[in-house]
């Protein structure tokens, strides 16, 4: 089982709430093929705790990675990522999932009338913060 400390992160200042960031997570690192099929997460309470989340919040995005089919619940065990999710997804339907946040970037960037290249550079020096390839 993975450290629940590890499995997610939430940012407590972020506008979006803390059942999507958990959601938005769990998309893509399956995507991206850092957890697979059958592999286990932290139970309702271990990321509660870790997290310090109540653990409706943790139930309410377990709930929903259930319903699109990213999560599937076994009865007396550990949730698991869908048997569907066996390897990543490609490289384009990735980029795809990452498009709704650079959107919302490139509109605060227009609104502080940054220019592209500042706005470019600041996001390639977060990438290579993040240790990005």
């Amino acid at each position: 089982m993975t450290d629940p400390e590890l499995f997610f992160t939430i940012n407590t200042g972020s506008t979006e709430p803390i059942y999507r960031q958990l959601l938005e997570q769990l998309r893509r690192r399956i995507a991206s093929g850092q957890l697979v099929a059958g592999q286990e997460i932290p139970s309702v309470r271990e990321l509660a705790q870790a997290l310090a989340v109540h653990p409706m919040t943790i139930s309410k995005a377990f709930g929903l990675m259930e319903a699109e089919g990213l999560l599937e619940r076994r009865r007396g065990l550990p949730m698991v990522v869908a048997a569907q999710h066996r390897r990543a997804q490609s490289s384009a339907s990735r980029v795809e999932l990452l498009r709704p946040s650079l959107e919302r970037a490139a509109a605060e960037a227009v609104q502080l009338e940054l220019p592209a290249q500042q706005a470019l550079d600041l996001f390639t020096r977060i990438l290579k913060e993040q240790g990005a390839r």
